[in-house]
């Protein structure tokens, strides 16, 4: 009879809760925070697509077990989460008991910007070069087999040009209303285009080689990515400089066809006014 009883109480036991993934998790603090996915993505520089694989726990559609990991750490970590507690949960479930226990964080993981060489250090290393060959050649030229240099580009004897002549290669002046076009030269470029009211011109996760062209009509028209070198910006066909070099988010920078062409004349530039100033998501 307490057999009977026994069994008939395992029975009815009620199931055990089932504890949240580390994604649902990492989706659950960001909609408590009320922050979009496409807000993630811009200021990680995360796939958009990537993140939703996270959140819903399909990694098979991520590139490896690598990114998985790399892309959780960074994604927690703008959630201002526990990421050491949720990466031992994300490597349980990739079904991988032996990194749990290694308190040695990796050298690199892909989607963490705190571990991505800096565009400046990639800048230097390769200006470094440079001066070594040109150093190494001026070395051997010297001392080695003097007279080799090249020849003088001007001949004392010839008259000198006269300085009038460059004139014939002066830029044409471009009109302030004139064509603004940008072109992304990298995928999944995310990018958002507004006016002066706020109202939105274009917001997308732009592919490499697409173009938008800012309405002849928007009113202060401004931009705000996460990637601005990632862009090449025409006046009218004319090249501009990008809106910066460096790897940081910029936000309500004007890009009217005045704005832009100043950034190409430093002599005509204006002041501190129209910088650019960085975001991050509240």
């Amino acid at each position: 009879m307490e057999e009977e009883t026994l069994v008939e109480e395992e029975a009815h036991a009620p199931e055990p809760e089932v504890a949240p993934t580390a994604g649902e998790r990492l989706q659950a603090a960001r909609r408590a925070k009320g922050v979009e996915l496409s807000q993630i993505a811009a200021e990680t520089r995360i796939p958009q697509r990537h993140l939703v694989a996270i959140e819903n726990g399909d990694y098979s559609q991520l590139p490896s077990r690598t990114y998985a990991i790399g892309f959780a750490r960074t994604y927690a970590r703008v959630l201002e989460l526990d990421e050491r507690e949720l990466l031992d949960q994300l490597r349980d479930e990739l079904g991988d008991e032996r990194d749990r226990h290694s308190t040695a964080p990796a050298r690199f993981e892909p989607g963490d910007p705190a571990r991505v060489p800096s565009r400046k250090l990639a800048w230097f290393g390769a200006l470094a070069a440079v001066l070594l060959l040109v150093g190494g050649f001026a070395f051997y030229s010297t001392y080695f087999a003097p007279g080799l240099g090249p020849a003088p580009l001007q001949d004392d004897r010839a008259p000198a040009v006269a300085d009038s002549a460059a004139s014939t290669f002066a830029t044409p002046a471009v009109g302030a209303d004139a064509e603004v076009v940008f072109t992304s030269e990298m995928n999944d470029t995310w990018v958002k285009f507004y006016d002066a009211s706020g109202e939105s011109l274009f917001e997308a996760q732009m592919a490499e080689g697409e173009s938008f062209t800012i309405p002849a009509d928007a009113e202060g028209p401004q931009v705000w990515t996460g990637r601005p070198y990632a862009f090449a910006i025409t006046v009218d066909g004319r090249s501009v400089p990008k809106l910066s070099e460096e790897d940081e988010i910029l936000r309500d920078v004007p890009v009217t066809a005045e704005a832009l062409l100043a950034r190409a004349d430093p002599e005509t530039a204006p002041g501190d006014d129209s910088s650019a100033s960085d975001v991050t998501v509240n």
